[in-house]
């Protein structure tokens, strides 16, 4: 190959490097409803360029939400997508980064499907979605994501009154695609580690009762949509709080067990994700 074509084609690479870079959204931190800004200091290598990353959705409030989040400008932070945030975010991410070789980034992205940047980003999480607003033209920009490879962890809502939200938002999704339990012999749940054994996993102001939101909050369920191929692309955890879990995981007044079946499963997820 001609020297002048092979320095073009290397330059052509470059470029299209530069420009994945470019388009992505800077990082950038968000008060939260729990955590004033900056009161969880950012890591030294917060900007540094990963294989992965923790991308939380940031969404409108809905029908459930708190009567004092129901009016809040929901793309400045104090929201309820930002249940948790960002100390569940760092402390899981460490956790992946003990754990695992994958190489991950210490600091979350926020990621609004309004922009289009959930491309750049294969994990998507989001809290409270329950209690969420999710538009018909974010459902199409998630199913889209969504079947292009990307995968969605739905958190932290529990009985009927919200599992009946969650579901009719999902719809805008997924209209056509059904909700089922992940059985215990799936792949997901042995990736990395086995977990056979799964628990209810209650909020640390709800530990005295395990559950949440009266009798229909009892029992998890961990459940799933799936693509065409049977692959998971949307992994449910229904009356149970991960996000709390990896939140207060350092916190010797929560409950170990909790924290650790939902670290082993977030790792499990994540490699799914990728390998998958």
């Amino acid at each position: 190959m001609p020297l002048r074509k092979a320095f073009q084609r290397v330059v052509c690479g470059l470029a299209c490097i530069g420009a994945l870079y470019a388009f992505q959204r800077p990082f950038r931190e968000f008060p939260g409803i729990e955590y004033r800004l900056g009161a969880i200091p950012l890591p030294p290598d917060y900007q540094e360029k990963t294989e992965w990353v923790f991308a939380r959705l940031m969404f409108p409030p809905g029908p459930l939400n708190g009567y004092m989040y129901r009016d809040a400008e929901w793309h400045q932070g104090i929201s309820l997508w930002t249940q948790d945030f960002p100390r569940a975010d760092r402390h899981f991410s460490l956790a992946v980064r003990r754990l695992s070789r994958i190489h991950v980034r210490s600091a979350e992205q926020i990621v609004n499907l309004d922009e289009g940047d959930a491309y750049d980003w294969p994990w998507l999480y989001a809290v409270q979605v329950g209690e969420w607003g999710l538009t018909d033209r974010q459902g199409q920009a998630l199913r889209e994501y969504c079947e292009r490879g990307g995968f969605f962890m739905a958190d932290d809502f529990h009985g009927d009154a919200e599992y009946y939200e969650f579901e009719s938002r999902m719809k805008k999704a997924f209209p056509n695609r059904a909700i089922e339990d992940i059985p215990d012999d799936d792949a997901i749940f042995h990736t990395v580690y086995d977990l056979k054994d799964k628990i209810q996993i209650p909020g640390s102001e709800h530990l005295r009762d395990g559950h949440k939101n009266g009798i229909t909050g009892i029992g998890a369920h961990w459940r799933a949509i799936r693509d065409d191929k049977g692959r998971v692309m949307v992994a449910i955890s229904y009356n149970s709080d991960v996000g709390d879990s990896w939140e207060f995981a350092d916190d010797p007044r929560y409950p170990a067990k909790f924290s650790d079946q939902s670290i082993r499963m977030g790792v499990n997820y994540i490699v799914y994700s990728m390998t998958h």
